[in-house]
């Protein structure tokens, strides 16, 4: 095992363990916290990027992610201004929705892992040139032909939550 191997272990944990922490945090209820391990979890995310080769996708991860998104959420963080009251109930219904989200994404996980096989691997093109991996423009190339309705389906989960985050920072002027 070299210490390629060595690395993705360790960034691997890391991802997992900072990702548990953002949701089960036993050292803070505030959640300024919680977005912290967030921001560690995307770094984390970078560093297996870059075991990948693929660092436009490591840039991309610090730059938009770690950058742009979490200061937005701190800022939304600071604007809701929670009571402690409101932060210490657990609502059964996000509970509920939370276990089924999980239970499907780790289904769709499952069934995309294991009917996967060797029928995932991309045929070699006889004569084709050696494609750099993590290149932009094959990225987006693949992106735009093969992955636009996932990306398509991302966009509009971004405009919800932009929405909600709109909905929730709204203070009522009763």
């Amino acid at each position: 095992m070299g210490l390629p191997d060595i690395l993705f272990y360790v960034f691997a944990a890391f991802t997992l363990l900072f990702g548990l922490l953002v949701v089960a945090n036993p050292f803070s209820r505030n959640p300024v916290t919680s977005a912290m391990f967030l921001v560690l979890t995307i770094i984390s995310m970078a560093c297996l990027f870059v075991l990948l080769n693929a660092f436009f996708l490591a840039a991309v991860q610090i730059i938009v992610y770690a950058g742009a998104v979490m200061v937005l959420f701190v800022f939304v963080i600071m604007l809701m201004d929670l009571k402690e009251e409101e932060r210490r109930r657990i609502k059964t219904f996000g509970v509920v929705t939370g276990i089924v989200s999980v239970g499907i994404i780790l289904s769709v996980f499952l069934k995309s892992l294991l009917g996967c096989g060797d029928s995932c691997s991309l045929p070699a093109v006889a004569g084709a040139a050696p494609v750099v991996e993590g290149d932009a423009h094959s990225l987006g190339l693949l992106l735009f032909t093969k992955y636009d309705l996932p990306f398509e389906v991302i966009s509009v989960l971004l405009l919800v939550a932009m929405i909600g985050v709109i909905t929730l920072s709204k203070k009522d002027l009763k």
